[in-house]
């Protein structure tokens, strides 16, 4: 009998490890495109020829965590808040970025309920996850980088 057979090695990593796997990804994706760890406290805008210019507001630094919101300068006609935008957690020590959720007032007890089961929770973090994925790898494509963000009150100077 063949050892394959006898002792079956997953060729695929573990849901939880691809969750986690996505969440490096995305940490490094948005610190190659953003730089966020070399910003502080404040809102940057990044403008390229695409029209859709994005926002990246730095909420809080911590030690080892940083507070993001990244979103499109649009405003939602229904709601009044700029969307699509996925409040972000970068964990500088561990170096993985979390999606904590994806809409102003959206909180994940909002989205899932108070008490929701560990697999619902898990398939919407992954939904989460990959949408942030999708979306960084995106922007990089259109052109937006650290070299096109510029500080919001720049900005506002700028424009007077």
């Amino acid at each position: 009998m063949s050892l394959a057979i006898e002792k079956p090695i997953a060729a695929l990593p573990g849901r939880f490890a691809y969750l986690m796997g996505l969440y490096a990804e995305n940490y490094h994706r948005l610190a190659r495109l953003f730089a966020p760890q070399a910003l502080g406290v404040g809102s940057y805008v990044s403008t390229v020829d695409d029209g859709l210019d994005v926002r990246l507001d730095v909420i809080e630094r911590h030690a080892y965590t940083l507070e993001l919101k990244l979103t499109y300068c649009m405003t939602d006609r229904d709601t009044g808040v700029t969307s699509p935008s996925a409040w972000l957690r970068m964990y500088s020590d561990a170096h993985v970025a979390e999606v904590s959720h994806c809409h102003a007032g959206k909180h994940l007890w909002h989205a899932l309920g108070p008490f929701p089961p560990t697999k619902t929770l898990f398939a919407h973090r992954m939904r989460m996850a990959s949408f942030l994925n999708r979306w960084l790898e995106y922007l990089a494509e259109q052109g937006h980088s650290r070299g096109t963000l510029i500080a919001e009150r720049e900005l506002t100077v700028a424009t007077k």
